[in-house]
């Protein structure tokens, strides 16, 4: 098997489909705060529920709603800056070990 190192400069020298690759450039995405829960529970400040379940590895675990945490599909509180933007009031699901 031929190493990368060959195949890439075998690809230039011979002015192979290497030689003329272009990246594209990466497109942005923007992701606009606004509320996600338009209307579960408003008058509560913030809304969490909790689900008793057997068969769990941990005591508690907790999972985004918010779709923002940067642990996804844990939650790591990102909930918290997105109700204080937004003036929602979405919080996580936590399942508790029975």
């Amino acid at each position: 098997m031929a190493s990368t190192a060959s195949i890439i400069q075998s690809g230039f020298s011979c002015g192979g489909a290497l030689a003329s690759f272009t990246a594209k450039p990466r497109r942005m995405v923007v992701v606009r705060a606004q509320a996600i829960n338009p209307d579960i529970k408003k008058d509560e400040a913030k809304v969490v529920d909790s689900v008793l379940v057997t068969e769990l590895s941990k005591p508690l675990t907790a999972y985004c709603r918010c779709w923002r945490s940067g642990t996804f599909p844990l939650c790591d509180g990102s909930h918290v800056k997105h109700n204080k933007e937004t003036g929602d009031n979405v919080g996580p699901l936590l399942l508790k070990k029975q």
